[in-house]
């Protein structure tokens, strides 16, 4: 009987990490050096946001994800809070609604303007006010609108509705206080009717998502979970911490018996934390040690051996966090089936980081893109109050599937983040009013100079100078020729000798 190797049939085991280039970094942002264990930074298609280091109060950076190179240290801040930020992040079905939290006991949910934050933002939209010290971690629910979860080093989570009129929210829906110290880190199922969460007293609990009812809770002596993560529909958890004899260790356990971890695997002696990240899509597991310059990934399975490994992207830059775009922001063109956007404190970089599944076809790969969680959301705060579970509604990454958003509905996105604005501040209804009769009156004669105006902000190419980027190289502005004014500046052509011969031009 002769010997035959086992070997694993497997899409995804030639991922490999491809970092971005200088030009694509996002570099000089002054990343915060606190030293409270989350990631730092939050990212959708539109936006990224980055808790930077301030005197004197919280501040955090959100740019246009398009917004590359050299960041201007004079770029305008979300900067309302009283203290530090500890965690900032985007409201899954809302890519202009981020939430954070501070050291100052509150939570502020703030609406960034369609072209990005142009001048400081100290007003939220909504502000919570229900913890006694300062507030570490918020999660959004990931299939119901404007539900927020927060949780403080008070010991108590949190549960807020913010569809309400009111600015100033100071009785959330519900308050759990099962925990008995610092809760580290929080994490739902599909349909979020159940979370997870770690605490510092080395327990591990499993609960209801609405009532706060404690379903399971866990201790194990040979494991103290720092981070733990719930792996979509496989019913099982991920936690990743340290050991007994204090190594990094990740543990899986099943969730319907968190008696005894199912499978517990030692990585190395190091002190950072690990922050895991699991993609339901690809059953991928994606390990980032704090300080680390590498990112361990794992394939996930149903049985037996459970966790496989695939390999290992390394890097001479450490990380101090990670923030990972959704899925539907990916370039699906190129394989992508992950990014992060690394935080390289060390060079005030932020690094973004393409996990790639390399193909020769450059058509769309129906396998590795399934349907996914979309930007809409399945419930309303009322019907899942109500008592109602709805799983994500989901969406297809093929090119042309979704159609892209128009003007139109920029519009009315706009429109109804002013109505948001004048319901939760007295005053701005009136205001808006007044407004709107002063355009209409002055309507005609603003008719007379709308032609000089649109030629004066419009350039050759049809772009808005409102959203036109700063050219990052000298070629890209000498190689434009049929602009006389570019982004507003005036520039001088420089021909050859023979055209200069011909045609002795400058245009200024």
């Amino acid at each position: 009987m002769t010997w035959r190797p086992q070997y694993r049939s497997s899409k995804f085991r030639h991922v490999f990490g491809k970092a971005a280039t200088k030009e694509s970094c996002y570099d000089g942002v002054p990343i915060t050096r606190s030293v409270q264990d989350n990631n730092f930074c939050a990212v959708n298609p539109r936006f990224l946001a980055v808790i930077t280091e301030c005197a004197g109060g919280g501040a955090f950076l959100v740019l246009s994800i398009h917004h590359t190179g050299k960041v201007d240290p004079t770029h305008p801040r979300v900067s309302g809070h009283r203290g530090n930020v500890l965690d900032i992040k985007w409201n899954p079905f809302n890519d202009y609604c981020i939430a954070s939290c501070s050291e100052d006991t509150t939570v502020k949910v703030w609406e960034i303007p369609p072209h990005g934050v142009l001048k400081n933002l100290t007003m939220p939209w909504k502000e919570l006010q229900g913890h006694s010290r300062r507030v570490g971690l918020i999660e959004w629910h990931p299939t119901a609108n404007n539900i927020l979860f927060s949780t403080a080093y008070d010991y108590q989570v949190m549960i807020w509705n913010l569809d309400c009129p009111e600015q100033v929210i100071k009785n959330p829906v519900r308050t759990i206080s099962h925990h008995t110290d610092v809760v580290l880190s929080m994490s739902f199922n599909t349909d979020g009717s159940q979370f997870a969460t770690t605490c510092k007293d080395r327990k591990i609990r499993l609960m209801e998502s609405r009532s706060g009812n404690l379903l399971q809770e866990a201790s194990c002596k040979t494991h103290k979970a720092s981070k733990v993560l719930i792996l979509g529909n496989l019913k099982k958890l991920i936690t990743s911490g340290t050991s007994r004899w204090n190594e990094r260790q990740i543990a899986l356990w099943d969730q319907d018996d968190l008696s005894v971890p199912l499978l517990e695997e030692n990585l190395d002696g190091s002190s950072g934390v690990l922050f895991p990240f699991y993609d339901p899509d690809t059953h991928m597991l994606y390990l980032a040690g704090k300080g680390d310059g590498n990112i361990r990934y794992y394939e996930i399975s149903s049985e037996k051996p459970y966790i496989q490994y695939l390999t290992e992207y390394r890097s001479h830059m450490p990380q101090k966090g990670m923030g990972v775009m959704p899925k539907r922001g990916l370039d699906v063109s190129s394989c992508e089936v992950f990014r992060f956007y690394k935080l390289v404190t060390t060079k005030s970089l932020i690094e973004p980081l393409s996990m790639i599944v390399p193909r020769r076809s450059e058509s769309y790969q129906e396998d590795i893109y399934p349907m996914t969680a979309s930007n809409t959301p399945a419930l309303t705060a009322e019907e899942w109050l109500s008592g109602i579970d709805k799983g994500p509604v989901l969406m297809s990454l093929k090119p042309g599937s979704q159609v892209a958003e128009s003007l139109s509905d920029r519009k009315e996105l706009v429109n109804s983040l002013d109505t948001r604005r004048s319901q939760s501040r007295p005053g701005m209804l009136q205001l808006s009013y007044i407004q709107d009769q002063l355009e209409t009156k002055d309507g005609k004669q603003d008719s007379a100079h709308s032609q000089d105006d649109r030629s004066r902000m419009s350039l050759s190419n049809g772009e808005d100078l409102a959203l036109c980027s700063p050219p990052r190289t000298e070629n890209e502005v000498w190689n434009d020729p049929g602009v006389s004014t570019y982004r507003g500046f005036p520039v001088f052509w420089h021909f050859s000798l023979k055209d200069r011969i011909s045609s002795h031009a400058s245009v200024v």
